[in-house]
Parts: C-alpha cells; sequence; structure tokens
C-alpha cells in the first residue's frame, strides 16, 4: 500500500500509486521549452582579441633573475638592498618586541594577586 501526507489531516493517509509519487500537487512532468543559456555566447569573439598581449609595464623578470642568480654571498631576502635590509630588520625588531611582551604578560600573570 502506498501513503501520502495529508495537508487537511496532517496525517498520513492511504493513497493510490500515481497521487504518492507525485506529493502535494507537485507534477511530473517535462518543462514546454528549454531554460534559455546564460553563458551561451563567449564574452569577446576570437577576432577581437589581439594576436599580442597587453602588458602594463617592461618585463623585469630577467633583470631580477640576473640579479638574484648572482653568487655573490648575500642571502636571497637581502639582495635589493636598504629596502630589503629595512623590511628585514623592522620584522626582527617587531619579532624580538613580541616575544619579550609575551613573557613579560606571563610572567605577571604568573604572580598572585594581592588582596
Amino acid at each position: 500500500m502506498y501513503y501520502k501526507f495529508s495537508g487537511f489531516t496532517q496525517k498520513l493517509t492511504g493513497s493510490a500509486p500515481t497521487a504518492a509519487y507525485s506529493p502535494q500537487g507537485l507534477r511530473p512532468g517535462v518543462p514546454a521549452e528549454a531554460p534559455a543559456m546564460i553563458f551561451a555566447s563567449p564574452t569577446k569573439l576570437v577576432s577581437e582579441a589581439g594576436t599580442m598581449a597587453e602588458y602594463i609595464g617592461p618585463n623585469r623578470v630577467p633583470d631580477l633573475q640576473r640579479l638574484f642568480q648572482t653568487s655573490d654571498g648575500v642571502p636571497i631576502h637581502l639582495k635589493r638592498g636598504v629596502p630589503d635590509r629595512l623590511l628585514y630588520r623592522t620584522t626582527m625588531a617587531l619579532t624580538i618586541g613580541g616575544t619579550l611582551y609575551c613573557l613579560v604578560a606571563l610572567y605577571f600573570a604568573a604572580q598572585p594577586q594581592n588582596k
């Protein structure tokens, strides 16, 4: 026997197989027409796209490769000079300062409170 949820009594009631497979007014079937394709056409036609890629500026990769691949004994993170040194030293100072701050905070948290 097949069952269907009755919207009137809010209970399961016996029903025919076709009604049990189509509950609450849902109708089986195929839509009359296919939905329209959203991305059916490309945004840019092949003829509109140029053969050359447009870059914002000149390609600096070969120059940077030459700079970073030289073996002059300088670490890779300091190869570009003053800006790299400034960034490195600032990072190290913040790291050491943060570590000291955490240790001081742990020291004060470990002390018993005076009442």
